[in-house]
């Protein structure tokens, strides 16, 4: 079980026989990706979510028909001796809504397409229902599904996602229906964090506490996809919001589940919860103002720093990914590779190594206040966060060519927060890398922690710079990790980024096989971002980011779209992906490999 302390204190509710929210476990789940009129396959993939050690399953419901062989699905794992509350995921037809309430344990609904006018006409016969059976409702909101008044007030923006969940939210209080969750997902992390925080204060703000369920949607698969989902869950779970969670991965379902309890487990089996109040704005993106040295700080992309075990004379492969700098307690090298730059120990640079062009000295704090043969164009500081005083910033005033290394160690990141606070509050500019190292051995579990640890720093903002070290793994991986985090939080983009839903019931196609094959001919065009969607539901929207979209639009078709706009409509599915690569040439974004 994963516990956390509550900064934010949601009500607890009865999903069945489990309890959500209070002081209960931070929950999981997962989604079927069968037809429900499939019933062996259905029971038999459930099975597989529970045994994997998923609390709920949730299951796509689109007719009167399916809703009511949810009946027989849960019927027949009773008989098995399965409990497991099973949820109903509905979109468009609040009647389909209420049938599936008088069987499963919770019913999903989206504002964005529940209702768009009568809301309140169309939601109280759910809420009377779901009051007479016990039956609990989640209110889930996604960004790429609002509705039409709200984007036209809002925008597709966290405070439109916010509004979307609150007028239905207002209906439920003043009905007096309290077994409720409410979610707010995007397949952008920043927008999840911040709307996400946002939502918590304003239902502060109107006397409300609902349990929260936490996700990235679309985020994709392999590391990618965990990335993703551990920057904006881990984020909010350190930060005390959250009680269930889903990572929805472009994979098998019980895969999710065996992720989601390794993020709950972080390396630990407690989460670390942050305590300490930011002083920059977290409900919305601002990046700090720094100065700008060489590439490092201003308007620039944050950085990539990597250690290397340099011997004279190596030259680095030009294919691989480098990063911007590399770090050799050796000076005394020459590596030739034009791409990156190079930083050693200041006593070495001292001695002999500032005579080679793009090294830079790396002191610590000790050394940089007592030198007076520093780097006229840059150094470094490597210095830990309890280091940072307003004695050492008044006396770094004068000093427009430093750039911070701040030392951190997995799961401490209160002491970081309050580092950048005491930046913000003195207002100094200086560029800030973060170098973390991570013992464990376990790569899936060092990605989740890692990009759950370090992700909220580039969501925000607050971040310069990214250093990934793991004794365990070669540093080319550690090179990856670090872009890949960089990726998933918006912050640099090195690669082609997809954007990939888990698929559910309502996909006609087989998702997992196309978009692998939508990867492999696509690959090389890093300038693009490509989303493949199962279904419209969330598709146009979710893409909205993408230069190109894969959408299904029926069994076995697929309408492709350019800049959200439907190109290419109803292709058989065998040829799409052949499609797609003579849209991106027609286009003249096609580069070839």
């Amino acid at each position: 079980m994963y516990y956390k302390h509550k900064l934010y204190k949601s009500q607890k509710i009865k999903i069945g026989p489990t309890s959500i929210g209070g002081d209960a476990p931070i929950r999981v789940q997962s989604m079927t990706t069968t037809s429900i009129l499939d019933t062996e396959k259905t029971i038999d993939q459930c099975i597989r979510i529970i045994n994997a050690g998923a609390d709920f399953v949730r299951l796509s419901v689109r007719s009167m028909k399916e809703a009511e062989n949810l009946r027989i699905i849960q019927n027949k794992l009773r008989d098995k001796g399965i409990n497991n509350s099973l949820i109903a995921d509905v979109h468009f037809n609040p009647k389909i809504a209420v049938a599936a309430a008088n069987i499963v344990d919770k019913v999903r609904i989206n504002p964005g397409n529940f209702a768009d006018d009568s809301i309140r006409e169309k939601l109280i016969p759910l809420l009377n229902c779901c009051r007479q059976s016990g039956t609990a409702i989640r209110i889930g909101v996604n960004h790429g599904s609002l509705s039409n008044h709200i984007l036209n007030k809002y925008g597709a923006t966290p405070e439109g996602m916010i509004e979307s969940a609150m007028e239905y939210l207002r209906i439920c209080m003043e009905e007096n229906f309290f077994n409720l969750v409410v979610s707010l997902k995007s397949s952008n992390t920043r927008i999840m964090i911040h709307a996400n925080r946002l939502l918590v204060k304003r239902m502060m703000e109107e006397n409300m506490n609902f349990p929260l369920h936490l996700g990235v949607t679309e985020s994709g698969e392999g590391e990618d996809g965990r990335i993703r989902s551990a920057a904006g869950i881990g984020t909010l779970l350190a930060e005390g919001i959250g009680d269930t969670i889903r990572l929805s991965l472009t994979e098998d379902p019980e895969n999710e589940i065996a992720a989601a309890l390794k993020l709950l487990h972080n390396g630990k089996g407690r989460l670390k919860i942050i305590t300490d109040k930011p002083a920059w704005n977290e409900y919305h993106y601002s990046k700090r103002k720094t100065n700008e040295i060489l590439d490092i700080g201003g308007r620039n992309v944050p950085v990539v720093v990597s250690s290397i075990p340099v011997i004279k004379g190596t030259k680095l492969d030009d294919d691989a990914i480098i990063a911007d700098f590399l770090y050799s307690s050796n000076p005394d090298f020459h590596l030739v590779h034009e791409k990156s730059s190079f930083i050693t120990d200041a006593p070495g640079w001292q001695s002999h190594g500032s005579e080679f062009n793009k090294l830079y000295p790396s002191f610590n704090r000790e050394e940089f206040m007592k030198t007076s043969y520093r780097s006229e164009s840059l150094n470094f500081i490597q210095i830990h966060p309890e280091e940072i005083n307003n004695h050492l910033l008044d006396n770094l005033t004068e000093f427009s060519n430093i750039v911070f290394i701040l030392l951190c160690q997995p799961g401490k990141r209160n002491k970081l927060i309050r580092a950048f606070n005491l930046l913000y509050q003195s207002g100094l500019p200086v560029p800030v890398i973060l170098k973390s190292e991570y013992p464990c051995s376990d790569k899936e579990l060092y990605i989740l922690k890692a990009a759950s640890d370090l992700g909220m720093f580039f969501t925000d903002g607050l971040a310069n710079g990214l250093w990934l070290e793991n004794p365990n793994f070669p540093s080319g991986e550690n090179v990856n990790l670090t872009f890949q985090i960089l990726q998933a939080t918006r912050a640099r983009m090195f690669k082609t980024e997809y954007i990939a839903c888990p698929s559910c019931g309502r996909t006609l196609f087989n998702i997992q096989d196309t978009l692998a094959r939508v990867k492999n001919s696509t690959h090389h065009l890093k300038h693009l971002t490509i989303a493949v969607m199962g279904c419209i539901v969330n598709g146009p929207g979710e893409m909205a980011d993408a230069d190109y979209g894969f959408v299904g639009s029926g069994p076995e078709k697929i309408t492709l779209y350019k800049d959200k706009q439907p190109i290419k409509k109803n292709i058989p599915a065998q040829y799409a992906v052949e499609e797609l690569i003579n849209l991106i040439k027609e286009c003249g974004d096609w580069i070839e490999k």
